[in-house]
């Protein structure tokens, strides 16, 4: 086989199960004991947003897989690894930390299929550090005694690795703010930024027209310009479209199938979850071994260790 996505698609179904012939009574078997199936979401934005947004997206799963397919969100971050943890859910997208977590508490049995590939060919994002632009701040170090608001404790972009790197520079954020609450969601931590209750709010990033604050101007949610970035982290992986291990092999093939061809049989659909994504492509677990390593090295300093 000479297509490297191809080749790609095959290591990332293999790495769920041993590859199998579908045949018709197998894809009964499976539809018999799933008369439907759920794709659980953490987002960054609200819920009303995130759900309207996937919702097309569902549609299309249905479509593929031949049964009702659902959206649940998640309260928070940790919930939607409960709810595959306890078989509530099947699927879901979740960001990188959040894969961390649920390597933690699952093992082998949450299995990351698909990322998301931007245009530019990148599979990655970046956390960021932003104030108000209209604020004295320009440098983590200006920052020393102030409010930063994190997302939440399994948010990647949100916690877990600008928590890391500051730490790596130096900086203990538990002693150099003056304060460190969890907003709920990187929408909230911007409102909160802009309104005054924190001086700065970490955030996630893409590019200077794909970030979580431009999609909050593009919703009439904040006014333009009124963010101003002024700390930015070496790359992190997208989030996975991950999946339990347990479920059968065809329809864990199908599922895969879907993801990889959503942006060519759905382009509306596909467009709609997210921010200049070209493709869903295949993943494979190591590419978050240094996401785990990293929340691991985050445990170990929250517990004095």
């Amino acid at each position: 086989m000479t297509d490297p996505i191809a080749r790609r698609t095959l290591l990332a179904l293999a790495a769920a199960s041993s590859l199998v012939a579908v045949t018709s009574p197998a894809l009964a078997d499976w539809r018999d004991r799933y008369k439907e199936l759920n794709f659980g979401i953490s987002s960054s934005e609200n819920q009303r947003d995130a759900v309207v947004r996937y919702e097309p997206f569902a549609a299309y799963l249905s479509n593929k897989l031949g049964v009702p397919v659902r959206i649940l969100w998640g309260t928070d971050y940790a919930a939607v690894i409960e709810a595959l943890r306890s078989g509530k859910i099947q699927f879901a997208f979740i960001g990188a930390a959040n894969y961390a977590l649920g390597h933690k508490v699952m093992g082998s049995m949450i299995v990351p299929v698909g990322i998301d590939q931007s245009q530019d060919g990148s599979t990655g994002y970046y956390s960021v550090i932003v104030v108000r632009k209209d604020s004295p701040y320009h440098s983590l170090e200006d920052l020393k005694g102030k409010v930063l608001a994190w997302v939440d404790p399994n948010s990647t972009s949100g916690y877990a690795v600008p928590n890391y790197f500051m730490n790596k520079q130096g900086i203990n954020p538990a002693t150099f703010f003056s304060k460190t609450p969890f907003s709920g969601s990187h929408e909230l931590g911007v409102i909160g930024l802009i309104n005054g209750t924190f001086d700065a709010a970490a955030d996630y990033w893409m590019s200077d027209n794909s970030s979580n604050v431009v999609q909050m101007e593009k919703k009439g949610m904040i006014s333009k310009d009124k963010t101003r970035v002024i700390w930015r982290s070496s790359e992190i992986p997208n989030g996975p479209y991950a999946m339990r291990a347990d479920l059968p092999d065809d329809l864990k093939q199908a599922f895969g199938r879907a993801l990889f061809s959503a942006a060519q049989d759905d382009p509306k659909a596909y467009e709609g979850l997210g921010y200049n994504q070209k493709q869903i492509v295949p993943v494979t677990p190591d590419r978050y071994d240094d996401i785990i390593a990293i929340t691991e090295a985050n445990h170990r300093a929250r517990r004095g260790q």
